[in-house]
């Protein structure tokens, strides 16, 4: 039986579409209790199913142990740090404040 995570990532590597909602819905409920951490776990998801922590460092130009840091569950990332990890990901901000019609 896979575990969760294993699953998840299966599923956005299966239909990257879905990435976007996926980062959007934890991205709404950041004010939430445990929303921060939420966030980070669902970007971990998404670039685990983009190719891996080593493969979205490359692409944002940060080291793979910067990464796995920041994306921890006790991570704090910077903004520019997000933004990078994000935009390496092949998505923007822009998408996750912007609900489609």
């Amino acid at each position: 039986m896979k575990n969760h995570d294993t699953a998840v990532i299966e599923m956005l590597r299966d239909d990257p579409d879905m990435a976007i909602d996926y980062l959007r819905t934890a991205f709404d409920e950041l004010d939430k209790e445990g929303g921060e951490s939420a966030f980070l776990m669902s970007l971990r998801h998404v670039v685990e199913a983009q190719g891996g922590m080593a493969v979205v460092a490359e692409r944002a130009k940060l080291s793979r142990e910067s990464l796995y840091r920041a994306l921890s569950p006790k991570g704090n990332p910077t903004l520019r740090t997000m933004t990078a990890v994000i935009k390496a990901t092949g998505i923007h901000f822009h998408d996750l404040t912007h609900h489609a019609s």
